[in-house]
């Protein structure tokens, strides 16, 4: 038998590399040690973004100095990878690039993890460091740059970024949402920018009530008396930058422009940046679909499964692909949330859904717990459902 091990991470808990050893250790357990396991960490574009996929193409990566979202310096990942070690499938969606690809993952410049509870709100964070990391892969010639933006702490537009490659905001100069009110006009210096490539799996336009402010600014430090007035003044200052760069309104509506505080808007306003899928590029770059189909069994998972995981999350879309190839998959998460395990095995064929915590477990335990839990849940749910050879 062969089988495939494919997590997304556990927040606070482990990462998606982690979870798939951990997995992979239950299922030897049992198995035996000559088990046959092919282990493919999951990204959903955050946390683990730039070193999953790296290294999933035998790339690498350097450490670079940036500006952290508070605007303090840190040391963010920057990954290389050659286009042509890409799978086929990935590489096409990369049209007339040819070269070195750099990753860069915005989780790990301008990060809600990295900014601390009592700190966080969007007026005060930045995407420079985003930016920065950008102006150093296209110093190094890179042939296109993909970015991840998931796991944010922003919701500058990706001002931030933008200043740090080249353009000038008057008046506000280290530009913060704070500091809009002051923003005078807007100009641009020439920079040399490769093609950005945005990895996105969320389709929110910039503003309204589905935009930016009000689907992610509570989480990451909007209080709900907040959002109306940030938002009016997030549309004034997207304006300006259209206006100022001679680009049409309607980018503020393009699917997507929401995402992460609206750097695919900036970046997408000023050097065109495309957006990818992100589930199905993290699929054709680890060429889940030829692996799924050798499988006899696909696990995956990770920290919570809840309805929304059906609405192209990685471990559910993952198992829609081992549906569609005829081969069961069990998800395994630290919680699952009431009536998320009926209705995603009622949707996906051949698909289990379990929670790897025991039942009444503190939280703080059960995160501290998670990596030998999951060994444990993977181990005892192979003893008691054997799968088929």
């Amino acid at each position: 038998m062969q089988l495939l091990v494919a997590f997304d991470k556990f927040k606070d808990s482990m990462t998606a590399k982690t979870a798939c050893e951990r997995a992979a250790e239950g299922l030897r357990e049992v198995l035996g040690p000559d088990a046959r396991i092919v282990t493919a960490p999951l990204t959903d574009g955050g946390e683990g973004f730039c070193p999953i996929l790296t290294e999933a193409a035998g790339g690498w990566v350097e450490q670079h100095p940036v500006s952290g979202p508070l605007g303090e310096t840190i040391h963010a990942p920057l990954g290389w990878v050659e286009s042509q070690r890409l799978p086929e499938a990935a590489r096409r969606r990369f049209p007339g690039v040819a070269g070195r690809i750099a990753i860069v993952e915005m989780a790990s410049a301008a990060g809600l993890e990295q900014v601390p509870p009592e700190r966080r709100h969007p007026r005060h964070t930045t995407t420079r460091g985003v930016g920065e990391l950008i102006r150093v892969a296209a110093a190094k010639d890179a042939a296109a740059v993909l970015i991840g933006v998931g796991g944010s702490a922003t919701s500058d537009l990706g001002l931030g970024a933008l200043e740090a490659l080249g353009l000038n905001f008057e008046g506000a100069e280290g530009i913060l949402p704070a500091k809009w009110a002051q923003l005078g006009t807007i100009s641009r210096e020439p920079f040399p920018a490769p093609p950005l490539f945005i990895a996105c799996d969320v389709d929110n336009p910039l503003c309204g009530p589905n935009g930016a402010a009000h689907r992610y600014g509570p989480q990451k430090g909007l209080a709900a008396d907040e959002i109306e007035a940030f938002d009016a003044e997030a549309r004034r200052v997207a304006g300006l930058l259209l206006e100022s760069l001679d680009r049409p309104a309607d980018l503020m509506e393009r699917p997507g422009s929401g995402a992460a505080g609206g750097i695919g808007f900036g970046l997408g306003a000023a050097f065109d940046a495309a957006f990818l899928p992100g589930f199905p590029l993290v699929a054709d770059w680890l060429d889940l679909e030829a692996e799924t189909a050798r499988a006899d069994l696909v696990l995956s998972g990770e920290g919570k499964i809840d309805r929304s995981s059906l609405s192209g999350k990685g471990p559910c879309a993952l198992a829609r692909m081992a549906a569609k190839a005829g081969r069961p998959c069990r998800l395994f998460a630290g919680r699952v949330e009431p009536g998320a395990r009926e209705a995603i095995e009622k949707e996906i064929a051949r698909a289990t859904v379990q929670s790897i915590a025991p039942p009444g477990l503190p939280l703080a335990e059960a995160l501290a717990a998670g990596p030998e839990n999951l060994r444990r849940a993977v181990a005892e749910n192979l003893r008691q459902s054997p799968p088929a050879p």
